[in-house]
């Protein structure tokens, strides 16, 4: 407000962690750098809404980092536990085979074996694929958070450079 762009740089420059500091950040120094003259053109408020559209996506990149080893883990662990099943089955058959009967005990084993792997699978897969889908709705709420603090500042160069018409 009131034309203080060096304070509210220094104020975002402060928090320099925060995701809309640095879209803020980009686009107040881009505005900053432009605004040579006492007017505020055109080319001016553009180059500063795509320095606020670059950093925009840089910060998107940064807050996704990792979420795809999370999905991977997520949608794989159950097929991890689904190949253990497997191999437990196949041995609790092998000891029908080798035993040559047909009771619990000659199967036991392999059946253990089979709702182990299961349980681990599904141990691993439900809370990746909860944080995975928490973690990606925090992302989309920065997003438009980033968005909303964009065109506010937008807003703001397109009023003052009105008021100084």
């Amino acid at each position: 407000r009131d034309g203080k762009i060096d304070e509210a740089i220094k104020v975002a420059e402060r928090n320099k962690k925060s995701h809309l500091a640095k879209v803020v950040t980009a686009g107040l120094m881009e505005f900053r750098a432009h605004q040579e003259s006492g007017e505020i053109p055109g080319e001016t408020i553009e180059a500063s809404k795509r320095a606020l559209e670059r950093t925009e996506a840089i910060v998107h990149a940064e807050l996704k980092r990792g979420l795809g080893g999370l999905a991977t883990i997520g949608s794989t662990a159950p097929f991890v536990g689904l190949f253990g099943t497997v191999m437990g089955i196949l041995n609790a058959f092998r000891g029908i085979s080798e035993q040559k009967a047909t009771g619990l005990g000659a199967v036991a084993g392999g059946i253990a074996e089979a709702l182990v792997t299961t349980a681990i699978g599904l141990f691993v897969a439900i809370p990746a694929v909860m944080m995975f889908n928490y973690l990606t709705g925090r992302v989309e709420a920065f997003d438009v958070e980033m968005d909303n603090s964009s065109s506010e500042l937008i807003d703001y160069f397109l009023k003052r450079r009105g008021a100084r018409r």
